[in-house]
């Protein structure tokens, strides 16, 4: 048994450029962000009947997608630690590396490649792995070439490490 309340969250891992983007972003939807939606929201309520008034419902809808990020943010953010650039060009999985892996089983040309690290720190449209993820726990600190196994939902998986990038 431990002391550790159950809401209490591992931080999320966050460079320091990551973070302050994210806390630059956070800074304007609480600012100007606001201040926008709620002119929307009254030039909308100006229009008349509120329940037939698409714009206001729009907007309305607006203001609630940007309040969840809001929280989100403020949440990610309570509970963060920064980390360097930890990427070593040894070939091993770190914190910021992209990894071409291929499921044991696959075809030899039937890859996929992966960002290690938070989804905040994505790299284009590759899908990420969280370091403290099944998977992301067993990469790290592996080179390509390795095999690693890991416990997913379905079973017991197998997976080649093809690449390892910076």
């Amino acid at each position: 048994m431990t002391n550790v309340p159950a809401n209490q969250t591992e931080p999320t891992k966050l460079t320091q450029a990551t973070h302050d983007r994210l806390v630059a972003e956070l800074e304007d939807l609480t600012t100007r962000g606001r201040v926008e939606i709620a002119q929307a929201i009254e030039a909308a309520r100006a229009l008349g009947d509120l329940s037939e008034n698409g714009d206001y419902h729009a907007a309305k809808d607006s203001q609630g997608k940007m309040e969840s990020r809001i929280r989100q943010l403020q949440a990610m953010l309570k509970h963060v630690e920064i980390v360097g650039e930890t990427g070593s060009d040894d070939g091993t999985v770190t914190l910021g590396s992209i990894v071409t892996l291929r499921y044991d089983g696959d075809d030899e040309d039937d890859t996929q490649r992966f960002f290690v690290g938070s989804i905040e720190e994505r790299q284009g449209d590759l899908h990420v792995i969280s370091p403290s993820s099944p998977l992301g726990q067993v990469l790290v600190g592996q080179s390509g070439g390795e095999t690693v196994e890991y416990q997913a939902p379905g079973g017991l998986l197998k997976v080649h490490i093809v690449a390892v990038e910076r």
